[in-house]
């Protein structure tokens, strides 16, 4: 099969991408939020060159190809745009198959068990706890993700004591039938992050994510061989020599690649491997409700070495204005803390005609 056209839809904050085979077939892909107007720019002018007209039979050698052709440019922004390729070419190849990807990734449809992933770090405990419990009762949620430290904080915390806590709080108020998991984002040194490590073990908590500055693996290699919790991190990275270094030297206990920042479904299955032949589990990071959720929903499906659980933004349209009226029909429902992968074709979602119209409109042709 050989791709025609390359269209995008696109604003600052998603990028939806339509492929046209030869054939005529279509599919919807999505290149990776955030500045995702400057990533779709990137996918017509870097990426677009080197597949448009091309074999798309062996997509991990196409995919190879464009970032050799474009090897001055190895980062993540070519990465997001190869992704929107990528994921609109599986939608394409299920569609004509009339089956969802997850069953051309080896999967089926079927439910998966989500955690609650809060965002918010300007959010009291206790109005966190409230919140959380209330997701509890009426969606039947029993894992939640809570934020601690500030962002890339060098050791401060979004204010003083909101760590320590949140900590005991959450237990206290959730109960000790949830799985409880946390999000440091960058922010602590070893020292202290191990520190917070210990309080995390003392009140149950299971995932201990991104504890120290992503970029700097032998600090969170350090803080994973310090603490019985499972240490996790990855979701940054997007570079596979990265994700082999990170996974043969066990920086952590659970590998997390976003698969939109990694560069698609293809290549992130290449960091499955990697993680399975380790011995490792896999828990894609996917913090918001486009079309990144469904893709790892897909995945999750089918990958042998999932891990427990899919991340399930719990955020609306007052923190992600941006995942608002995407789609025609919502692809998400959460039912008794579980997600649906439905046996539609393809992923399952078509985007909202008024959302493409509002869109900044690029095309690239043989």
């Amino acid at each position: 099969m050989h791709i025609k056209k390359i269209e995008s839809f696109a604003n600052e904050f998603v990028g939806f991408v339509r492929l046209t085979a030869d054939s005529g077939d279509q599919g919807w892909g999505q290149v990776s939020t955030y500045h995702s107007d400057i990533t779709a720019s990137i996918l017509h002018r870097q990426v677009a060159p080197w597949v448009l007209g091309r074999d798309t039979g062996d997509l991990d050698d196409l995919l190879d190809t464009v970032l050799e052709r474009e090897h001055k440019f190895p980062g993540s922004y070519l990465c997001r745009a190869i992704g929107g390729f990528d994921t609109a070419l599986w939608d394409l190849q299920a569609r004509q198959r009339e089956v969802p990807v997850t069953e051309l990734l080896g999967g089926s449809a079927g439910k998966l068990r989500a955690y609650a992933s809060s965002m918010k770090r300007d959010i009291t405990p206790d109005a966190e706890a409230d919140r959380l419990k209330k997701l509890r009762d009426e969606k039947g949620f029993d894992a939640f993700k809570v934020r601690a430290g500030a962002e890339v904080g060098r050791n401060q915390d979004e204010w003083p004591g909101r760590t320590e806590q949140i900590i005991p709080l959450m237990r206290q108020q959730l109960g000790d039938d949830v799985d409880l998991l946390i999000d440091a984002n960058s922010c602590y040194s070893p020292k202290r992050a191990i520190e917070i490590g210990y309080q995390l073990q003392e009140h149950g908590f299971c995932h201990f994510e991104e504890p120290c500055p992503y970029w700097l693996l032998e600090q969170t290699k350090e803080v994973t061989e310090a603490l019985d919790i499972d240490v996790t991190g990855g979701e940054q990275d997007c570079l596979l020599t990265t994700w082999k270094q990170m996974i043969d030297q066990r920086v952590v206990d659970i590998v997390q690649p976003d698969i939109l920042y990694v560069g698609g479904i293809a290549r992130t299955r290449r960091v499955v491997e990697m993680a399975s032949q380790a011995g490792l589990p896999v828990t894609p990071h996917c913090a918001n409700l486009s079309m990144v959720t469904l893709f790892t929903m897909h995945l999750l499906r089918a990958i042998p070495n999932a891990g427990k659980y899919l991340e399930f933004s719990i955020e609306g349209e007052d923190y992600y204005p941006l995942q608002q009226n995407l789609f025609v029909e919502c692809p998400y429902t959460v039912v008794d803390g579980h997600v649906q992968v439905t046996d539609t074709p393809g992923w399952g979602a078509e985007p909202h005609p008024e959302w493409l119209a509002r869109s900044t409109y690029q095309e690239s042709n043989l």
